[in-house]
């Protein structure tokens, strides 16, 4: 944990953040004032940015002795609708009341006058996010199969909730769910790109016209793959917790296995910037079909059109890429990595996209 501010990224007042030619993403003595508001903690404040997010922004914090969680959108201008950090901490009590695995929320701020924009604070958990590295006690051919079973039933366990009833039936309006997934990304093109949109309202184009009949309605996450989960310390391979619900409705449950399979990294299959887990390359993990079976067991889904849901889910990607790419050439990420290698990371999930229909 860091105890002092960075002066770029992290402040200690709002006189400093004040003389800064971008607005930083933490304001110390505001964050520990709201800390202090609402009854979380009070004490020395340490802080440190987790997690591989390119989009929302997450710290772990220290206030005193205790523990805990801020996440945040990013710096504005934010694209309409997007990075509602008020909505995915409601969503993430109502599927706690629901069963579902995810972290407590201590507190939520909507007031944007404290960091610039609503945020929100929540219980740390401790384990393990597996991204570029296998935590040493997975680190075996059973553990790194583990790893993924235990992501792909923690999804089918998601899919089992019912959503017909309670607080989880105002989620989202599930009818319908597909066509507006694709609408609604084709039309953020424009919005978030200045280049060409020829094979953005191709591919548009095509999803529609082979769109699958939706079986069944379930909460869907809408970014679920290995990188979004937490793990419990230790073996065997237990979900402790599902991670960023930004976009969480109710829809088609096969929207979510075709995003965590187009996310699934494999040897052979060529890489794309959806692939934030790369590890899984590695032996020991099982391979998609069989992971895809696995859920089909689970809640008997016809998933022999799966290749288009992958389709969906490349295309979203892109357009989630390309809003990153154009902040990143308007000087809005300085120092980033991720934002240049999209100048050909985004054709390339295009093409990827077209290649699945």
């Amino acid at each position: 944990m860091i105890d002092r501010p960075d002066g770029v990224e992290v402040v200690a007042t709002a006189t400093d953040a004040a003389a800064l030619q971008r607005p930083p993403l933490l304001v110390l003595d505001a964050v520990a004032e709201f800390l202090a508001s609402a009854g979380i903690g009070t004490g020395p404040l340490s802080w440190e940015r987790i997690g591989d997010g390119q989009s929302n922004i997450t710290y772990a914090l220290r206030v005193g002795d205790r523990d805990v969680v801020l996440r945040r959108g990013p710096r504005p201008p934010l694209p309409p609708s997007a990075h509602d950090m008020v909505r995915e901490a409601r969503v993430q009590r109502q599927l706690a009341a629901a069963g579902i695995r995810v972290p407590q929320i201590l507190a939520v701020c909507a007031d944007d006058t404290v960091l610039g924009v609503p945020f929100y604070v929540m219980e740390h958990i401790t384990g393990e996010v597996v991204t570029d590295a296998i935590p040493t006690a997975l680190d075996t051919a059973a553990g790194r199969a583990g790893i993924a079973f235990a992501a792909i039933d923690t999804l089918a366990e998601l899919h089992a909730v019912t959503v017909d009833q309670g607080e989880l039936a105002r989620l989202g309006r599930p009818d319908g769910y597909l066509e507006r997934q694709v609408s609604r990304f084709a039309g953020l093109w424009a919005m978030v790109s200045r280049r060409d949109g020829t094979v953005v309202a191709d591919l548009a184009s095509r999803l529609r016209a082979t769109m699958p009949r939706t079986q069944r309605h379930a909460v869907v996450h809408g970014d679920f793959r290995i990188g979004n989960l937490m793990y419990a310390p230790g073996a065997p391979a237990r979900v402790a917790a599902i991670l960023d619900w930004e976009m969480a409705t109710l829809g088609d449950p096969l929207a979510d296995l075709g995003y965590f399979t187009a996310t699934y990294a494999r040897p052979g299959v060529t890489a794309t910037p959806l692939e934030l887990t790369p590890v899984t390359r590695l032996d020991g993990f099982p391979e998609r079909d069989e992971l895809v079976s696995r859920y089909a067991a689970r809640h008997g889904d016809d998933v022999t059109r799966l290749d288009w849901y992958e389709a969906l889910a490349l295309f979203k990607a892109a357009v989630f890429c390309e809003a990153i790419y154009t902040r990143w050439v308007d000087g809005e990420r300085p120092g980033d990595t991720f934002g240049p290698a999209l100048a050909d990371g985004v054709p390339l999930l295009l093409e990827a996209a077209r290649l699945r229909l």
